[in-house]
């Protein structure tokens, strides 16, 4: 396998764990099918299905059945996926005050790490 290779399928495996971890959290599946990631890759069906392949072999998802086959994120590929994930987005996330709208919380002048309604 050449250099290109090797980091083209880098490359996939990071695209696939942030998105599959992404849903996770965002609540919009468990298993996913590879139809379910075309709205948000550049690539066919049949693309994503071998690169989906690649990550069941290397233990990061496991294989949860159905037509088209859905696939699940395993305990190995919910860790990477989450540190892939915070590293890609660290600049976005954690800027928001998330759920607390008190105007007198104490978080609005020392910041989020302040804030009474997360304790």
């Amino acid at each position: 396998m050449s250099r290109d290779d090797l980091l083209e399928r880098l490359r996939w495996r990071d695209e696939l764990l942030q998105i599959l971890y992404w849903f996770r959290g965002e609540g919009l599946g468990d298993a996913v099918s590879s139809r379910d990631l075309l709205p948000f890759l550049q690539a066919d069906e049949e693309e994503i299905q071998a690169h989906l392949e690649l990550l069941a072999a290397e233990g990061y998802v496991r294989r949860a059945g159905g037509l088209p086959m859905r696939y699940q994120l395993t305990e190995q590929g919910v860790k990477e996926g989450g540190r892939r994930f915070e590293d890609a987005f660290a600049g976005l996330t954690g800027q928001a005050h998330g759920e607390c709208n008190n105007p007198n919380c104490a978080c609005r002048v020392f910041g989020p790490d302040a804030c009474e309604a997360r304790r």
